[in-house]
C-alpha cells in the first residue's frame, strides 16, 4: 500500500555534464506526468514520461530536470567580422550623407543579430540520455520508498478504523434481535390501551409482528458488511494499487449502512449506523491519497 505524495532527488555526473533530477507527487485520480528539462534534450521527454508511469500507476509526478555542462560543454563565442564591417561601412555611409557622425558603439553591435554567436556546445542526446536516465532512476526510487514509508502509516490508521467498523456491525447485529421483541411488545400494549384484549398469540398480532420483522430484517446487510470487510482487509495486503478498489469498496460500505439506517426503527441502532458513518467517511479520507 502506498500514498500517493512523495518525494525523490538524484544526480549523475559523466564526462561532459551533470543532470540532477527532483521527482515529487501529490493525489490525482489518474496517472500525470510533467517534466520540466532544457529545451535541448525534449528529444527524450516521451521517454522520461513512458519511464515514470511504469512505475506509478496514479498522482500527479512533477519531474525537473537540470543540466550543468563541464568544461568541455563551454560555449565559444564566434564573430561575423563581415557582418560587423558591413555595420561599420554603413554608419559611415550615412553619417557622410546626412552630414552628422554617427558613432558606431558595442550595443549597437550586439543589437544587430548574427554579428556575435554563442555556439551551443551542449551534450549529445545520447550521453544526456545515458546521464539523465540513471539518475531519474534514482530519483523514483526514493519518491517510491517515501510513498511506501507513507502508506504504511495510512494501512495502519485504516485497519484501527476497520476495526472499529466490525466492532460496530457486530454491535448492530447483537442489538437486531431486540427490534422485532420491542415492536411485539409496543404493538401488545397499544392494543391493550384501546381496549383490544388479543392475546400475542392471536395470529393477527403474529401476522403483523411477522411483516414488521421481514421488514427490518437486515442479516443481508450485516453478511454483506462482513464480505466487504474481508475484501478491504485483503486489499491493505495487496502490493499493487489498490487507491480505486478502496474507494469503490467504501461507497458499498456506506450503501449498506445506510439501508440497515433506513430499516432500523431503532435509535441504539441509529446511534451505530451513525458512528459507523463518521468512521468510514474518515477512512474515505485517508484513502483519497492511496495509490
Amino acid at each position: 500500500m502506498k500514498s500517493m505524495t512523495g518525494f525523490g532527488r538524484a544526480a549523475r555526473t559523466s564526462d561532459t555534464l551533470t543532470a540532477s533530477v527532483e521527482a515529487s507527487s501529490v493525489n490525482r485520480k489518474q496517472g500525470e506526468v510533467v517534466v520540466q528539462l532544457p529545451r535541448h534534450y525534449n528529444e527524450i521527454e516521451a521517454e522520461i514520461r513512458k519511464f515514470v508511469l511504469s512505475k506509478i500507476s496514479r498522482g500527479r509526478v512533477s519531474i525537473n530536470i537540470s543540466i550543468e555542462q563541464g568544461d568541455q560543454g563551454a560555449s565559444p563565442i564566434s564573430v561575423d567580422k563581415g557582418r560587423a564591417k558591413a555595420l561599420s561601412e554603413a554608419l559611415k555611409e550615412l553619417s557622410h550623407d546626412i552630414g552628422h557622425p554617427l558613432d558606431i558603439t558595442a550595443a549597437d553591435i550586439l543589437r544587430v543579430p548574427d554579428i556575435i554567436k554563442f555556439e551551443d556546445k551542449s551534450a549529445d542526446i545520447d550521453s544526456a540520455r545515458n546521464t539523465i536516465l540513471p539518475a531519474l532512476e534514482e530519483a523514483i526510487d526514493h519518491l517510491i520508498e517515501m510513498r511506501s514509508r507513507e502508506g504504511a502509516d495510512l494501512k495502519r490508521d485504516t485497519l484501527e478504523r476497520l476495526a472499529t467498523l466490525e466492532n460496530e456491525t457486530s454491535a448492530i447485529e447483537k442489538h437486531s434481535p431486540s427490534v422485532v421483541e420491542r415492536y411485539r411488545d409496543n404493538l401488545h400494549r397499544r392494543l391493550q390501551e384501546s381496549g383490544l384484549e388479543l392475546d400475542l398469540s392471536d395470529e393477527r398480532v403474529l401476522k403483523e409482528v411477522g411483516i414488521f420483522a421481514e421488514r427490518c430484517d437486515i442479516s443481508e446487510e450485516i453478511t454483506r458488511l462482513r464480505s466487504h470487510f474481508s475484501k478491504f482487509q485483503e486489499y491493505l495486503d495487496s502490493q499493487s494499487a489498490i487507491g480505486r478498489s478502496l474507494d469503490f469498496l467504501c461507497q458499498e460500505i456506506n450503501r449498506e449502512f445506510n439501508t440497515i439506517g433506513s430499516k432500523a426503527n431503532d435509535a441504539t441502532l441509529a446511534q451505530h449506523v451513525v458512528t459507523s458513518k463518521t468512521e468510514l467517511e474518515k477512512i474515505r479520507e485517508q484513502i483519497q491519497n492511496v495509490e
